[in-house]
Parts: structure tokens; C-alpha cells; sequence
């Protein structure tokens, strides 16, 4: 039984999605995820000085927001980007954000 809560993302509002992104740590987590399929939570962490209580937070409203799926696997927690699901709820926002985020355009 995993203990991580994974919305239905019909259940997501587009508020909850656009909180999630708007942060800068949280965005270069989805970004560092969006180059490869599964990372553990060390590797997704884009600064090695957040404290592992504040990067539990981050992948908790990642989660919540329905962006990331995180399992345990042994004693990693391996995530994974739900880019196909939040698409279909949300076309085109993730791409977009992406895109701007890796080009530095200012939003």
C-alpha cells in the first residue's frame, strides 16, 4: 500500500496546478523530471542544500497538484512526471511552462 496521496487530476483545480509551478525549486524538480522518466528524490533536488523536510514538502504539493507520482521502492522514493494524465487535463500548460522556464523568458 503506497502512503503517498496521488489525486485523480479531474479533482485538481488549475489553481492548484499554477501554485505548484510557480515556485522556482519546485519548477526545476519538474524540469530535472521532464528530461528523464524516474528520479529519486536526491537527484530531482536541483539545490543540495534544501533540507530533506523541505524537499518532502515540495513533492508533497507536486503530488497534490497531480504533477509527480512517487512510490517507495526499497528505501528510494522514486518519482516519476504524470506528464500524459496532467495533459489531458491541463493541454498544453505543462509544455508552455517548461518551455519558459528553459528559455529564462520572464512569465
Amino acid at each position: 500500500m503506497s502512503r503517498f496521496v496521488h489525486p485523480d487530476l479531474k479533482d485538481v483545480s488549475l489553481s492548484a496546478a499554477l501554485h505548484a509551478l510557480a515556485d522556482p525549486v519546485r519548477l526545476a524538480m519538474v524540469a530535472k523530471l521532464a528530461e528523464g522518466e524516474t528520479l529519486n528524490c536526491t537527484s530531482t533536488c536541483p539545490v543540495q542544500a534544501i533540507p530533506k523536510s523541505t524537499l518532502s514538502n515540495h513533492f508533497k504539493v507536486l503530488r497534490g497538484a497531480g504533477i509527480v507520482e512517487t512510490r517507495s521502492e526499497g528505501r528510494e522514493m522514486l518519482s516519476t512526471l504524470r506528464r500524459e494524465a496532467f495533459e489531458a487535463r491541463f493541454p498544453g500548460l505543462l509544455a508552455s511552462i517548461l518551455d519558459n522556464q528553459r528559455t529564462g523568458s520572464a512569465a
